[in-house]
């Protein structure tokens, strides 16, 4: 049987049970149940489906197939699908699906992410008033998802602002901004496919029809929503100041390619300019000073005077 977590009332259920014993207490409806599945396992859910009237789109959605966040309304609940985001050590954006049923007296949670931890979602529901129902609960897993949005963001952040200061560091590391600039902009589009379409989720939710939000826990599940609108917002900045730092890039790189130019040319000038005197006085025609030593000496004094004088010159410009 497939590992599952059990809570009633907010109090975790310690003892071992059965399946059958697991759903019949998921069909109590003198008792308000959640049960975190870590570990999805088909024939249990589609066991559980039976007993608490779960659509069948809906069970086949809390699949192994990836969703977008969404809410599915159904005449006996709700479906809603979510992601639990987190940055690994290789800072690489993680996605992990989770899948909510919303019935009157039940929550069902399914996902893959161990990282989630229903006991302290569970301690949540448990320290507010007893009168107080699953949408409580409801709340404190949405707030615990967008949680992790926010962290993701702040740490999205923290990469652009220490991108931002390798941009004129030196010496220049045009490499190493290139490529967390591009992983930058990934986790961000990424972050934004899953923080954006929340909104809908929340609004969903919080439309008075749907009789799931009482009027004392509207507060709670506004505040979500507005956090989901400052991370959809703080995204979309991180965004175009990404762009901006590659734009930057790309600039920086030019100017210091045409700073390397000039100094190749300014050098390419001074080697030329004595390169044409030797030619000249080395030809077979008499001159000046030919076979003299003051045509030597007037050789070797233009020979210096014009290098040094070019190279003072580009010097002054500021192309050496």
């Amino acid at each position: 049987m497939a590992e599952f977590t059990l809570f009633q009332d907010g109090a975790r259920v310690t003892e071992q049970l059965s399946a059958s014993d697991l759903v019949a207490r998921l069909a109590d409806s003198n008792t308000r149940n959640w049960l975190d599945l870590p570990a999805p396992d088909a024939q249990l859910i589609d066991r559980i489906g039976q007993a608490l009237g779960l659509h069948e789109l809906a069970i086949e959605d809390a699949g192994p197939e990836r969703q977008r966040p969404k809410l599915d309304r159904y005449e006996t609940h709700l479906f809603l699908t979510v992601h639990r985001v987190v940055l690994d050590e290789q800072f690489d954006l993680l996605l992990t699906e989770l899948s909510i049923f919303v019935t009157p007296h039940a929550v069902v949670t399914v996902h893959k992410d161990l990282g989630l931890d229903p006991t302290t979602v569970a301690r949540r529901w448990q320290a507010v008033d007893s009168d107080r129902g699953l949408s409580y609960l409801l709340y404190a897993l949405l707030d615990a998802i967008v949680d992790t949005h926010f962290d993701a963001a702040q740490d999205l952040e923290d990469e652009l602002e220490e991108l931002e200061d390798l941009l004129f560091a030196e010496p220049a590391q045009l490499h190493a901004v290139q490529r967390r600039s591009l992983r930058l902009r990934k986790n961000l589009l990424r972050l934004n496919r899953v923080a954006a379409p929340m909104r809908e989720v929340m609004l969903g939710l919080m439309h008075r029809d749907i009789g799931v939000i009482t009027e004392r826990e509207m507060p709670y599940f506004q505040d979500v929503y507005d956090h989901v609108l400052r991370v959809t917002e703080w995204v979309e900045g991180m965004r175009e100041l990404a762009s901006g730092v590659r734009e930057t890039q790309l600039a920086l790189q030019g100017n210091r390619l045409n700073v390397v130019m000039k100094k190749v040319t300014s050098w390419a000038a001074i080697i030329a300019v004595p390169t044409a005197i030797t030619g000249y006085f080395g030809q077979n025609l008499p001159y000046p000073g030919y076979d003299t030593q003051a045509g030597l000496i007037a050789s070797y004094i233009a020979l210096v005077g014009t290098s040094v004088g070019l190279f003072l010159l580009f010097r002054r410009r500021g192309w050496l």
